[in-house]
């Protein structure tokens, strides 16, 4: 006998769609990480994908080990805060730091291709 057996159908398939939804979200980010261009363009899937992949699957987690421990499981919701927090708080860092890079090789930063932009090459007064 499995310990999974003592789990509820109906909860089950809540747990399973939480997970099934934290597990493509995550994919999505990851194939928005390989298939977006620039940098910057880079910075924005694997945000979403990390934080809210993380939450919906922590979620699932939270669901199964409170419906087989008949207690609440709260110590993974401190995982998934920190996820929460600390994967967009990196990701601005790193978005702000290739900005202040590109500023200091006098590159335009990213959306300054319009015409007569002040940063944009062969512009410059």
């Amino acid at each position: 006998m499995n310990h999974l057996d003592q789990i509820h159908p109906a909860i089950a398939v809540v747990i399973a769609a939480f997970v099934l939804i934290g597990t493509v979200l995550t994919l999505l980010g990851t194939v928005g990480l390989l298939r977006l261009g620039s940098f910057y363009e880079r910075l924005h899937a694997p945000t979403l994908g990390v934080s809210w992949g993380t939450a919906g699957i922590l979620i699932g987690s939270v669901l199964m080990y409170s419906t087989l421990g008949s207690r609440p499981v709260i110590h993974e919701l401190f995982l998934g805060i920190m996820m929460m927090v600390t994967a967009p708080v990196t990701l601005m860092v790193l978005g702000r730091a290739a900005l202040h890079r590109d500023r200091a090789e006098g590159r335009p930063p990213a959306g300054s291709d319009a015409p007569g932009h002040p940063l944009k090459r062969g512009t410059e007064r």
